[in-house]
Order: C-alpha cells, then structure tokens, then sequence
C-alpha cells in the first residue's frame, strides 16, 4: 500500500490545523506503509516510507489582480502534482487548495481520491475578502471534489452534518475520523525562557490566544471582550498571518483600543515555533478560543494537553473536544446569521466569552480540575497512532474495491 497525500501546507511551512493533522498523520501512517506527501513549497526530504516534495511556484509574474494569484496559483501546482508520475494506490487531498489536483489523479491515474474536511468553503464567505472571485473557484472546486471522492473524512460529527447539508454526497462515502494529538510532545514544561523574551511576567497568570488573524478564528471578539475581563492578569495574543490587510489593520486598532484602557495586553505579531506554543499553553492560566467556525479545533486539544483550563466557543468540533465544566467552558454564539457567519449581538459574545474567562480566573482549584481533565482526554480519547489505524483501514477498503 502507498498513499498520496497533496496538501498546501507542510513543514517547515504550517500555519494551521490542516498542516499540523497532515504532519502528524503521515507520520503516523509511514510506520504501516509508504507515504509521499507533495506539498507547496521547496521541501525535499526522503526517510524510509515517507517522502516529502515540493512544488514551489512563483507568482511575480502574474498579471491578474492580486486575490486571484493563489487560486491560479494552487490550480496550476495541481497540474503539477500530476504531470510528476504517480504510483501510490490512493490519492489524500487536504483542503480546497489541492482538491483539482485529487479529481485529476482519480481521472488520470484510475486510483480512489479521499478528501479530509478541514473547513468548507460555504461556511466561510469572508474568505471572498480574501480571494475576491477566487472564492467562487474555491466553492466550485470543493463543491466538485466532494461529490466526486470516493472517500470524504469528516472530522467531526458536525463536519459530516454539514457535508450532508451542503453537498450531494452518499452517507456511505462519508467517514469520522479525528483530528489528533501527540501527548508525548505536547506536555507541560517548566521552561520560562520564551515568555520572558516575549516580555510576559512569568510571575503573573495569563489568558492565552494562539492562532491566526483570520475572521474564522474570532480573534477581534475576544479582543473586544478584553474591556470586560477583571483586572489582575495579563493578556498574551499570540497572533500573526493575517489573511487580508483589511483584518490585519482591524486587529492592529482593536488591540491599540484595548491597550490603551488595560495594561498587561501583549500581542506577539507573528506564530511562533511549535516548543514555543508548548511553553506558552503550559503556563498559560486559561486558553480562549473564539472561533466563529471550526471543524474541529486542534488548538484546544493541544492546550488541553498541557494541562490548560479551556474558554471555546460552541460552535463546530469544539463541541466534540472540550467537554463543557469538565475541561473548560463552551460559550454559546446564541443566534447567528447565517452569512456572513457572525454572532447576531457580537458584544454579547464577547461578554459572555469575558463571563467565563473572569470565573475560571478567579478559581484556581477549577482551573486544576479542569487542566487534568483535559489532559486525561487528550490522551484517551484523540491519539495520532489509532487515528493512522482508520485511515489504513479507509484505504483498504476503497482498494479492495469494497
């Protein structure tokens, strides 16, 4: 058995939960047969059963408005990805970005295309800010891709819920397999070093954010709900990648506003390395997640696996996460409209994201509770080695023909 997994990212370039699910899968199924990873990017690496390549591709010379160079651009890798021969027995396609280049080897090479669901383009509409008409070929390619798969992993059960609402595809075709963590990596270390070069008092509790600049994330509503946190801790946004200059500028005044009522608000404008993060949610006091969509929501599980206390939104995989006054606090969006896909009073959101932060702040104990708990989960319930497992098993059947 050989599998084919096409991605956007992977290290040394992840920015997000599908690189870090990619990494870490392929890792886990290169120990049960032979994975090629083709990616974007100038990676070249070769271990026994894993082999990484990537396709870099230039844009300088692109003539098309601005928000379309990455849609050309992904398109144009996944003519690549297959002009390069292909002999795996099965394609892996993760996110829209290679999603043409699974339909062109199920077409081209006769072999079974599986898609993992990390996002879905229809419940994300301010990714147009983003990619302008590019979003329409995004919609169309993910659209196309899912109804043409042979296999779709949903990695939640909200994800598989929202597969059947959106798009015509068989029950039988859709698969729940987790997302997942490494528990030996991902522990509690007693290293202060980043914090004191990120100009965190190591002596004072913080609410940590860890994520991109992305309307998806919610990073503005936690922002504004800042105003209404108690006094007495610090505030660490670790927060770079900005999807648009649009959302970079918004968070740059948001964070001036809430700077200039409340000290103790640090921004780290940029993501930080994998031990750093580690260090980060190992000292943190509360992990805050506000998304506003989330498929699965990796973060959390990460933090809970460093013995970190949980403030997340209820929304998406979340909910199959963090388990609401065991190993954090859900905080409800209430009613939402349906696009773009915001709270209906985003100032309720934030207080009531506030509500709970100031709770576990003020309660040391629950915060223990609550931090073992989530560690205790993180290693039952969501280990990369068993997750590897189902996905050989999907493989099998698809090439047997089941």
């Amino acid at each position: 058995m050989k599998a084919l997994f096409l991605t956007n990212e992977y290290p040394p370039y992840t920015y997000g939960g599908a690189g870090v699910h990619v990494e870490y899968l392929t890792r886990e199924l290169a120990r049960l047969m032979d994975v090629e990873v083709r990616a974007f990017g100038d990676q070249s690496d070769a271990a026994e059963h894993l082999r990484v390549q990537g396709f870099p591709k230039g844009t300088d010379a692109y003539t098309c408005p601005k928000p379309l160079r990455s849609a050309f651009a992904a398109a144009s890798r996944c003519v690549d990805f297959n002009t390069a021969d292909i002999d795996a027995d099965v394609v892996h396609c993760h996110t829209w970005y290679t999603h043409l280049g699974g339909i062109l080897a199920k077409l081209n090479y006769g072999i079974p295309f599986v898609l993992t669901v990390h996002s879905l383009e229809p419940l994300r509409p301010w990714k147009r800010e983003q990619l302008g008409g590019g979003y329409d070929f995004s919609c169309w390619v993910e659209k196309t891709a899912m109804e043409m798969a042979d296999a779709v992993v949903a990695v939640s059960e909200e994800t598989k819920a929202d597969v059947m609402r959106l798009f015509d595809v068989d029950e039988k075709r859709v698969h729940i397999i987790y997302n997942g963590i490494d528990p030996d990596e991902y522990q509690t270390t007693g290293s202060r070093e980043v914090l004191v070069a990120q100009g965190i008092d190591p002596d004072q509790p913080f609410v940590l954010f860890v994520g991109r600049i992305a309307r998806q994330k919610g990073i503005i509503h936690l922002v504004n709900a800042i105003k209404y946190f108690e006094p007495g801790f610090q505030v660490v946004l670790c927060a770079g990648a900005p999807d648009t200059p649009e959302i970079a500028a918004e968070m740059k005044a948001a964070v001036a506003r809430a700077q200039a009522e409340r000290p103790g608000i640090l921004w780290i404008e940029k993501m930080l390395d994998k031990k750093s993060v580690i260090e980060l949610y190992s000292h943190a006091a509360v992990f805050c997640c506000p998304s506003i969509y989330e498929p699965f929501g990796i973060i959390n599980l990460e933090a809970m696996a460093c013995e970190t206390a949980v403030v997340a939104s209820a929304v998406g995989g979340i909910k199959e996460v963090v388990v609401h006054g065991e190993t954090g606090f859900l905080v409800p969006l209430a009613q939402m409209t349906e696009s773009p896909f915001e709270p209906v009073n985003p100032d309720q959101f934030a207080r009531d994201l506030a509500a709970r932060v100031n709770e576990l702040m003020a309660d040391p104990a629950l915060r223990t509770r609550f931090a073992q708990a989530g560690r205790r989960r993180a290693q039952d319930r969501f280990s990369w080695a068993a997750i590897a497992k189902q996905t050989q098993r999907l493989y099998e059947s698809l090439t047997a023909g089941e």
